[in-house]
């Protein structure tokens, strides 16, 4: 793919490995980070990757993804990878849409419960697949933060002077952290709402996507992305999780990692005059508790 690839090129490379949708409806859907999105017919979703890098994580994903979907109760994406050129990807579309926090604030409480009993139980399951198949399919050390002093020099030309202590406070804590009690584990890692087919009318989470972060990370982590919909959620999450597994989760460990999250992204960021004041804004919300 080029930067200028246009819907009418991935529409022609679609048709010519699927003849069959060479009458249907197709339209861009909204860009990820590291590949193009097209929707046909409001049932399937073709991802093209821009690059070599987006290729090979695609290629990951699929592998990975052959062994997550038989082992987890949540309905998640069932690749097939076309080598091309171009590669791309196809699945069928989980129906739904994201989930962000003004809409979370409005579920009633049985579907908050629910949804994090859904969410709990997709992690259970998929921190009980064996470690050595996973690795095997293509798993890696999920991709680490920044040093903590290198975040903070990075962060703080950026930062409003209000935030800076808040970040003071959490990278001091951070660093401060004793080893996850639960070590390592393959997991997800970006149980964010942007990555959720949910049924808003039904109130019902009806798949997760996008697995190309997924991997092996400290066991905490797991439960931090959540806190970009609420805290409420992930509160209701971990006590589900424990109650499925017996693990007894610290909540001021996921608080903390969350605001390092926070921060990490705002680091990779603070030069980018596109992506920064989302960053900062992320910091904002989440100091403000």
């Amino acid at each position: 793919m080029t930067s200028d690839t246009t819907l009418d090129d991935l529409r022609a490379a679609i048709v010519n490995v699927f003849p069959e949708h060479e009458t249907s409806r197709f339209s861009l859907l909204p860009p990820g980070w590291h590949s193009e999105a097209v929707d046909v017919d409001d049932r399937f979703v073709f991802k093209f990757p821009r690059h070599e890098e987006a290729e090979r994580a695609l290629e990951k994903e699929a592998r990975v993804l052959s062994l997550v979907r038989p082992a987890v109760t949540m309905p998640v994406p069932d690749l097939t990878v076309i080598a091309g050129p171009p590669m791309f990807s196809r699945h069928e579309k989980l129906k739904g849409d994201h989930l962000v926090t003004t809409q979370y604030a409005v579920l009633p409480e049985a579907a908050r419960q629910r949804l994090a009993a859904d969410i709990a139980l997709f992690y259970a399951e998929l921190h009980a697949l064996e470690a050595a198949s996973m690795a095997a399919a293509g798993a890696e050390p999920i991709e680490p933060w920044l040093r903590p002093e290198d975040i903070l020099r990075r962060v703080w030309p950026a930062l409003p002077e209000e935030l800076r202590s808040f970040a003071d406070r959490t990278i001091a804590e951070w660093k401060d952290m004793p080893p996850d009690p639960h070590g390592t584990t393959y997991g997800f890692f970006d149980g964010h709402g942007w990555n959720m087919a949910f049924d808003h009318e039904a109130g019902r989470l009806n798949g997760i996507y996008d697995f190309a972060d997924s991997g092996f990370g400290l066991l905490h982590q797991e439960f931090i992305y959540t806190n970009f919909i609420d805290r409420d959620l992930t509160a209701r999450i971990i006590d589900e999780y424990e109650r499925l597994t017996g693990r007894a989760l610290d909540r001021r460990r996921v608080e903390v990692l969350s605001g390092v999250l926070r921060l990490s992204e705002l680091a990779a960021y603070a030069d980018d005059p596109e992506h920064a004041p989302g960053m900062i804004k992320f910091v904002e919300e989440w100091a403000a508790g």
